[in-house]
């Protein structure tokens, strides 16, 4: 079963430059990863699956400090969910900064992580 946690909407201070450490800019962070529901189907217990509260934490706290390049942020994310349920497959973690260059003219970047 594929469990996915779209677009989560978050103003952060990841960046290169000064402006970006001290006015934050918008981002959206996605998980995705496949579980085995065999269990959690039958017994209706969150204590059997991934509770996605838990992803969801994880998230806030990693993008809550502040790093030069999106590819840490991604990775450290990443690497949380890893260590906190080795039991998901099939990763995927995105991050994508909104307005990156401050002009408009472009929507977003995005930095992603795949299993």
């Amino acid at each position: 079963m594929k469990i996915r946690l779209n677009s989560i909407q978050l103003k952060a201070y990841h960046g290169i430059y000064p402006k970006e450490r001290t006015e934050g800019n918008t981002f959206s962070v996605s998980v995705e990863f496949d579980i085995d529901a065999n269990r959690p189907a039958a017994t209706d217990k969150i204590e059997d699956t991934v509770n996605y509260e838990d992803i969801y934490r994880i998230v806030r706290e990693e993008m809550a400090m502040p790093s030069n390049l999106l590819e840490n942020v991604v990775d450290r994310i990443y690497g949380k969910i890893k260590e906190a349920f080795g039991t998901v497959a099939n990763l995927k973690v995105s991050v994508a900064k909104h307005n990156p260059f401050g002009d408009g003219n472009v929507d977003m970047v995005v930095v992603e992580a795949v299993d």
